[in-house]
């Protein structure tokens, strides 16, 4: 019983347990109170594949899986489903590096966990001799949805279930979830934002009710959003393939401290590499980047977190997120595992849609994190720079990471090796990155794939070709009431 409720420390379950589940029944995430115990011998990782390494930290982290079943899944997941054997290859721009994550089925970051969290969630169903149907339940701000979608389609004792913001993803995400095929596929609109999307499939995840009338259908809920653990693990492993190709580069040397630049949104991808360091990693600053919706960069400057404020649609949507559900993770440690000060704080949130804390967290935040922010100008103003200066095209997420990295070496003076985690294909947002070259306002940004790849001279990923002529299978639009209702529709089917 090596996980807990962040909310609850006798809610403890396996690691199995844990990613099926997606969810703690308190509304808590499930945490491993021990992660500083497991730790990564770097220098053993060197010259090892992207599989090697996974195995590694698969193997520390889901500690009741069979070593067969992690090798299995690791296989399943990351043979042959990248457009490069490297998966995540690290390439210098200017005077940084990026690890490029979006060699995937989806072209998106989200694709390096969601190609095995299916599998893990298959073997956790095995491991604990389920009889019942997993319902996989996820809120996506774009990229999360096709990437689980792919992952998912067709897979054995499972439906998987997508809302999405109706007026909140690019066309292109759009287009991906819509014409997504696969018996076991849901996928519905709602009138609303990400956070309300969110907040909605947490309310079914703790609606007592639904889960008795699930029960009765020989069903339960999961998630493939980053609030299930199994989710979360997998992008701890290419922090690590990051910082050991760059060993092996000769750009830095065993134990040398780095920089991360990571676009935030939910926090899951930032939290992984919080994780990394916990386990081992010569972390210097967790540099968290923030679009016009920056209760993060806020947070991190004031250790006030306040969801009270006006929401902003931009050209990185996949950021436009409020409530970024695993700060959670981070409270419970900063909190040194104190899961009543976690539950007084997240029941704040949903009371007050605010809360502090306390000074000794505030310190030790700012020890580990630095917060950005870069609105829509000065985003479109770095991707047209970086692609002039180095022939390199950032997508709109990416472009936030690499100024807020800028900013902050211009700030801090700071010149240890910094990374920045890509987010996804600029062709996945490619009316907005035509925009910033070539100052045009173009509506169709379908069409506009291919005038911006003959225009750069990129080409777009074979997954992104192609979609304009691809039928519409999910059409299905509701309000935030009734997503319950639309649940109830699957469930029964």
């Amino acid at each position: 019983m090596s996980y807990e409720s962040t909310r609850n420390s006798n809610l403890k379950v396996t690691a199995s347990e844990a990613v099926l589940n997606g969810i703690a029944h308190d509304g808590g995430l499930f945490v491993m109170r021990n992660l500083k115990d497991k730790k990564i011998d770097i220098e053993k990782l060197l010259y090892k594949s992207y599989a090697e390494i996974s195995r590694k930290v698969l193997k520390l982290m889901l500690d009741d899986f069979p070593e067969e079943k992690i090798n299995d899944c690791i296989s399943k997941a990351y043979t042959k489903k990248f457009s490069t054997e490297e998966i995540t290859p690290v390439v210098k721009v200017g005077g940084c590096y990026i690890t490029e994550l979006f060699h995937g089925p989806t072209s998106a970051f989200k694709d390096v966990a969601l190609s095995i969290l299916p599998h893990l969630i298959t073997a956790s169903y095995e491991m604990n001799d389920r009889q019942d149907e997993v319902i996989i339940l996820t809120a996506t701000s774009g990229d999360t949805g096709k990437a689980a979608l792919e992952g998912f389609k067709d897979i054995k004792g499972t439906k998987i279930i997508v809302f999405y913001p109706e007026n909140g993803v690019s066309q292109v995400q759009k287009a991906q979830m819509v014409t997504q095929e696969g018996s076991n596929t849901h996928v519905c609109a709602i009138k609303g934002n990400f956070d309300d999307a969110q907040s909605g499939v947490k309310k079914l995840f703790t609606d007592k009710n639904l889960i008795e009338n699930l029960m009765e259908y020989n069903k339960v809920f999961s998630s493939a959003n980053s609030i299930n653990i199994g989710r979360l693990i997998p992008q701890i492993v290419y922090y690590f393939y990051t910082y050991v190709k760059l060993i092996e580069k000769d750009i830095i040397k065993l134990k040398d401290k780095i920089n991360f630049s990571v676009p935030t949104g939910n926090f899951g991808n930032i939290l992984a590499g919080y994780y990394a360091k916990q386990m081992g990693l010569p972390i210097n600053k967790l540099i968290c980047a923030s679009n016009e919706n920056n209760v993060l960069f806020d947070f991190i400057n004031t250790g006030i977190y306040d969801r009270n404020r006006q929401f902003y649609k931009t050209i990185s949507p996949s950021m436009d997120i409020i409530v970024s559900s695993n700060l959670e993770r981070l409270l419970y440690f900063l909190y040194d595992k104190d899961n009543n000060e976690v539950k007084k704080l997240m029941d704040d949130l949903s009371l007050k849609g605010r809360y502090e804390v306390n000074e000794k967290v505030k310190n030790k935040i700012s020890s580990e994190f630095y917060g950005g922010c870069v609105f829509a100008k000065d985003t479109e103003t770095t991707i047209k720079e970086v692609f002039e200066k180095y022939g390199y095209l950032l997508d709109t997420h990416t472009a936030v990471a690499y100024k807020t990295l800028e900013d902050y070496k211009d700030e801090t003076g700071d010149n240890t090796i910094s990374v920045v985690l890509s987010t996804a294909s600029p062709f996945k947002f490619s009316r907005s990155v035509y925009k910033a070259l070539f100052d045009t306002e173009e509506q169709q940004e379908l069409e506009i794939m291919y005038e911006l790849s003959k225009k750069t001279g990129i080409e777009i990923p074979t997954n992104l070709q192609g979609l304009e002529n691809k039928p519409v299978i999910h059409n299905k639009v509701c309000e935030i009431d009734k997503m319950e209702e639309y649940v109830r529709t699957i469930v029964k089917q």
